[in-house]
């Protein structure tokens, strides 16, 4: 079970060479918030990689592609001979790997 982050020990660190520009910009968002900037960029940083891996894991498809794609796997056409072969050797393979 994960600790909570009060709890967990921050003693890894992450460097990144900014332009003075976003140095500024990322320092007021910090202050506006009435945080640290490390608390600021560590936040933005995590919830930005929390939503990329979600973008990454979470198929979105439109109306018609979700129809195709439930009906591919409802109405999938009967397993072919090299399928059934396929299946035949996978099932071989995994009983020996028990032994």
């Amino acid at each position: 079970m994960a600790l909570p982050t009060a709890v967990r020990q921050r003693d890894r660190r992450l460097e990144a060479r900014i332009t003075p520009d976003q140095k500024e910009l990322i320092e007021r968002a910090a202050c506006v918030q009435g945080r640290t900037v490390t608390d600021f960029v560590v936040s933005a940083l995590q919830e930005a990689a929390k939503q990329a891996i979600a973008d990454h894991a979470v198929w979105k498809l439109t109306q018609e592609q979700q129809k195709v794609f439930i009906s591919s796997l409802t109405d999938a056409p009967a397993p072919n001979r090299k399928l059934r072969e396929s299946y035949r050797r996978f099932r071989k393979y995994k009983a020996s790997a028990r032994r």
